[in-house]
């Protein structure tokens, strides 16, 4: 079994995640690790955090010679702004963040106490351990990516491109968005917002493509993939909504719109020629490309802030600032291959199994012979 913890506050001296159940015999290039750390650090909308913090993966455990060696992987990831023991006290709670339910929960006087871990800052831990999964996935040939398509209610215009398309046209720009003209005018809503001390959200999409079919099952409400993932894009923070293929918009279509036909090609076995149903059907991966989107609400922090309850006072005043960003729809984007990519590799490894990463090939290969004789 896969599974991962991470550890460490905002502003503390370092995070760090734990990861166990990956196979032994993978070679693991930590340039891949820092690379989707900086990934995560960019887009048109972020603060001066960003300007700050170079996140760099150091791994204590778990390899030899660049390879896992089958015992839990420990990554560390230093805070440069390391501050915690000298920040102020909070006491004005967010609306829209965790503060007071979290204080609340705790029983804390000061809501430092809760901010500094329920920061998105927790994510840079989760993006190390998805770097690791994605390397682990790249061996089955399977791929993911993230892109906007939805920012401060602009919308971009992606549904006819390729996945290639995206990935080569998302990449070149600061918003991760594959539409050029979609994304000029959403740069100009991050001013504006920036200008009035407000902040916007959006929505992101998640697409991994060469996954075989058979992932997740039917049988128990846990062991469901589409389940699975969207509980862990829903954990994201600033995560509202997620729908999978067609989503909502099923909803309200009639069954003949929504369901994908199914056809057969004895070059290619079964397969749809639409994906309405984003790659899941019954909780289990259906061969075709699995597509997510999730809605990521505006930061709960605004420069000009709204109104709050002292927690010591219980007078009015302003909700507490601090340092954060305009926009974090990019980043988050990069979070969701992060979970994403976690969530695929323990159900492939629940699936196929292997103390080794050859012992887990071998199994899957047999599964994908298995599969061209149904």
């Amino acid at each position: 079994m896969l599974r991962y913890l991470t550890a460490g506050e905002s502003h503390g001296a370092s995070l760090v995640a734990v990861l166990e159940g990956m196979p032994a015999g993978l070679k693991i290039a930590k340039e891949r690790i820092d690379r989707e750390l900086k990934r995560r650090m960019q887009g048109y909308g972020r603060g001066d955090r960003m300007r700050i913090e170079s996140d760099k993966a150091t791994i204590l455990s778990g390899l030899r010679k660049d390879e896992t060696i089958g015992s839990p992987i420990t990554l560390i990831i230093e805070n440069r702004d390391s501050s915690i023991a000298n920040l102020q006290q909070v006491l004005g709670p967010r609306p829209g963040h965790a503060d007071l339910a979290g204080g609340q929960k705790y029983d804390r006087a000061d809501l430092r106490d809760i901010l500094e871990r329920s920061s998105a800052r927790e994510t840079a831990a989760r993006v190390g351990v998805g770097a690791i999964c994605k390397t682990f996935l790249s061996e089955f040939d399977i791929d993911i990516l993230s892109h906007v398509v939805v920012l401060g209610g602009i919308e971009a215009h992606t549904r006819n491109l390729t996945f290639s398309q995206i990935r080569k046209d998302a990449s070149g720009s600061d918003l991760n968005c594959a539409d050029k003209a979609a994304a000029k005018l959403m740069r100009a809503g991050i001013d504006k917002a920036r200008k009035s001390g407000d902040t916007l959200g959006g929505i992101f999409e998640i697409i991994a493509t060469g996954l075989p079919p058979g992932l997740g099952s039917h049988v128990q409400h846990d062991r469901k993939l589409d389940a699975g993932l969207a509980a862990a894009l829903m954990s994201i923070q600033s995560a509202k909504g997620v729908e999978i293929g067609a989503g909502f918009k099923a909803a309200i279509r009639h069954g003949s719109r929504v369901h994908d036909e199914i056809f057969y090609l004895k070059s290619k076995g079964f397969f749809r020629k639409t994906n309405n149903a984003g790659g899941i059907e019954g909780g289990i991966s259906n061969g075709e490309p699995i597509t997510i989107r999730v809605a990521v609400k505006p930061i709960s922090t605004l420069r000009n802030p709204l109104k709050s309850v002292n927690i010591k006072t219980k007078q009015t005043q302003k909700a507490s600032v601090e340092r954060s960003d305009v926009c974090v729809v990019p980043a988050a984007g990069v979070v969701g291959e992060a979970v994403t990519a976690i969530e695929l590799a323990g159900a492939m490894l629940e699936k196929f199994g292997g103390d080794s990463i050859k012992e887990t090939l071998r199994n899957y290969n047999g599964y994908l012979k298995q599969l061209k004789s149904y």
